[in-house]
């Protein structure tokens, strides 16, 4: 094939007279000097700390003395550490029961907030998204009261029905309840306000087209809504994923820095949090945050190819 040649002196005279980037900004540099200090905070605290973990990710460093190259060996020993794998399954058991439950519930609230028929529908927005601001620390500690094995308000309630009280913080499994209901109740009210947003964003005429043409209530939500909606679902289980997988603090502030009885608590986050910051295996925690990354990164891209097939 023939390269293209400019057939008139116009064109050429065109090329070169077209200016070139740096004199782009050269001639826009006080508009550029404005939005600078964004970008210099995002060298300084976003790039240069991204670039030195995978750097220290490759050393073995205490924060004091000398970095030793390491090459893999950090990540050779973090796939053989059954710690790291516990904390790796307790993270997706957390997401297991807090994601389903809080979206599906997200879901059902948007669309009681959407009734026509609804009063004071900005209150209700107001008090389902404070949860999303209110105090992690506050919230933490209102927890560990309702779910106290022996004074907890739960334990409580269940003893006046006639069921036995539970010891909820000392079970390998319901130490992960109490943590995905936290997350639940902290996070389903963002998600509701997002539904809504998606919901009035469909147009009213599609469904009083759906109406003259005799389709049901299921079928306008099966056919109508739900396709419509599924950008806004596929965006907040992407979000919610990447969220889920880097619970920190909830477990941190209600069971302490050892995850509770047997690390039944410990998620991927606060065991690099231990490693970096108890432990000052900087290189180590640094090795834990990429395969982190790595994790996150292909498990969302999964879940991404399930909601878009589905």
């Amino acid at each position: 094939m023939s390269r293209p040649v400019p057939n008139s002196s116009s064109d050429r005279v065109e090329a070169m007279s077209k200016p070139s980037l740096w004199s782009e900004i050269w001639k826009h540099r006080i508009l550029y000097l404005f939005i600078s200090p964004f970008f210099l905070l995002f060298l300084i605290f976003g790039l240069f700390p991204i670039l030195f973990s995978l750097y220290l990710s490759f050393h073995s460093w205490s924060g004091l003395g000398d970095m030793t190259f390491v090459g893999f060996s950090q990540f050779n020993y973090l796939l053989t550490e059954p710690v790291f794998w516990q904390s790796v399954g307790n993270t997706f058991a957390i997401w297991f029961l807090s994601s389903v439950p809080m979206l599906f519930f997200a879901l059902v609230i948007a669309f009681l907030l959407n009734l026509p028929r609804l009063r004071m529908r900005g209150a209700y927005r107001t008090m389902f998204f404070i949860t999303n601001v209110t105090s992690i620390v506050a919230v933490a500690i209102i927890f560990e009261t309702i779910f106290s094995n022996q004074y907890g308000l739960l334990n409580y309630v269940l003893s006046l029905i006639g069921i036995g009280s539970l010891e909820w913080m000392n079970s390998s499994f319901l130490i992960k309840v109490v943590i995905a209901s936290m997350v639940v109740w902290r996070f389903v009210g963002y998600n509701a306000i997002i539904y809504l947003a998606g919901l009035q964003s469909i147009p009213k005429s599609l469904y009083e087209a759906a109406v003259i043409d005799g389709a049901n209530k299921i079928q306008i939500f099966f056919r109508i809504t739900i396709p419509l909606l599924r950008p806004i679902i596929l965006f907040t289980v992407i979000m919610t994923t990447i969220g889920s997988m880097q619970i920190f603090t909830e477990p941190e502030v209600l069971l302490g820095l050892s995850g509770g009885v047997g690390g039944a608590g410990m998620t991927m986050t606060l065991y690099m949090y231990n490693e970096g910051f108890i432990n000052s295996n900087y290189g180590y925690a640094s090795a834990v945050s990429w395969m982190m990354f790595i994790i996150i990164g292909a498990f969302s891209f999964i879940n991404w190819k399930l909601v878009q097939r589905a």
